[in-house]
């Protein structure tokens, strides 16, 4: 007997139209898990997108050193074992190496502003003036100091966006003096709006000279000093060069270097080994559907015994009846990975809407591995019971009731 695809999807769909509500309880099995899959990794996906934007909204081609070593060794090295601040001299030894565009010496502390009677405490950034070349960050009027990074830098600032509304209003802050920590400075840029980044507001916040900002903060020495470099060159290559230029200047290592190219790296396997693990959260779920789908196809055997063994004595053979309850099976675990789709692709939606700042994306490759890995439940679920229905043998199963 020759079974048609016509004839085939009719006897696999017949048990879904007589057991409806069985049916759709073991498919709602399937569609909840690929469901929790897409949402879990939607929510992963975009968490990963969004903290790598976050992350590179500075550039790639940046190597941030850092005063101290980050490795600890044993023993005592007495007064060689403290840590030497990194200087604007150390910046200025940096600038003389090859490759490098732009070096941008760093600090970062908070002070209070005061213009004309309104005041505000805010975050002072300690930057070198070259600071909007190598990072992306425009000024929106006015441009950044032109002073050599030294003592010498004049009291200077450029003030975010927020900054200029509320302090200034409708006045135009250029050539303004401002006081930051007590200190007078004129006001020469606006930056333009760059919201959050890392969690910090760069709108609310006043920048000024390094050398500057190291005696309005007491510090002794920068935070950081930042390397902007050649696109068409190593990262290697940089490091090395900045590594032995430092130990010549310092007599030793006793600096960190990190460079964003690496530190993108390992933030972006961390976050894939996150998604991963919330997706792999998800698809538990997937083994109560693929136990829901196993109890029904069985029960199916036991119930259509008798229409098997009149399948058989029509002359349908044992591989067709495989086939049919195979089809079955995958056919009920697609449709419940289809529901799930649209379920997790709905939710995460939703919840985007509700609560924009929850970052969310849903890969199609995920759907499309989600379904595909519906349909590999239903085949493997149905394997056992569409076996026992072709072992059947014809004359037994047309005497069964």
């Amino acid at each position: 007997m020759i079974m048609y695809i016509r004839d085939l999807i009719t006897l696999t769909s017949s048990s879904f139209l007589t057991y409806r509500m069985r049916s759709f309880l073991t498919g709602l099995g399937i569609a909840i898990g690929i469901a929790a899959v897409i949402l879990l990794t939607s929510i992963g996906e975009g968490l990963h997108q969004f903290v790598l934007s976050e992350f590179s909204q500075f550039g790639t081609n940046i190597i941030s050193v850092q005063p101290g070593k980050t490795q600890t060794q044993g023993g005592n090295v007495g007064i060689f074992g403290s840590a030497r601040p990194l200087t604007l001299e150390d910046a200025d030894a940096l600038r003389r190496l090859p490759y490098v565009e732009y070096v941008i010496p760093g600090l970062m502390g908070n002070a209070e502003v005061r213009f004309e009677g309104k005041t505000r405490r805010t975050m002072v950034l300690g930057e070198g003036r070259d600071f909007g070349k190598a990072f992306t960050m425009k000024v929106q009027s006015g441009s950044f100091w032109t002073d050599a990074d030294d003592e010498q830098a004049r009291a200077q600032a450029v003030i975010g966006s927020k900054i200029q509304q509320e302090l200034f209003g409708d006045t135009n802050p250029l050539g303004q003096y401002l006081r930051v920590g007590g200190q007078r400075y004129r006001v020469v840029g606006v930056m333009e709006s760059k919201g959050q980044v890392l969690g910090m507001d760069m709108d609310d916040a006043v920048f000024i000279p390094a050398a500057r900002a190291m005696e309005l903060l007491n510090r002794p020495g920068l935070m950081e000093v930042n390397v902007s470099y050649r696109a068409d060159v190593e990262a290697d290559v940089l490091i090395r060069l900045i590594k032995n230029r430092l130990i010549e200047v310092h007599g030793r290592e006793d600096f960190t270097i990190i460079s964003q190219e690496q530190a993108l790296e390992v933030l972006s396997s961390v976050l894939d080994i996150l998604t991963f693990a919330v997706g792999a959260l998800g698809a538990i779920s997937l083994l109560v559907g693929a136990v829901g789908i196993l109890t029904i196809m069985t029960m199916a055997v036991t119930e259509r015994t008798a229409e098997i063994g009149l399948l058989r004595a029509l002359g349908a053979r044992e591989q067709q009846v495989l086939v049919l309850f195979l089809g079955e099976a995958m056919m009920l675990s697609a449709l419940g990975g289809g529901l799930g789709l649209l379920l997790g692709i709905g939710i995460a939606q939703g919840l985007h809407l509700l609560v924009p700042a929850l970052p969310v994306h849903t890969p199609w490759m995920f759907a499309a591995l989600a379904e595909l890995t519906a349909v590999s439940i239903g085949l493997a679920a149905g394997v056992i019971p569409a076996m026992r229905a072709a072992k059947l043998d014809p004359v037994e199963a047309l005497h069964a009731e």
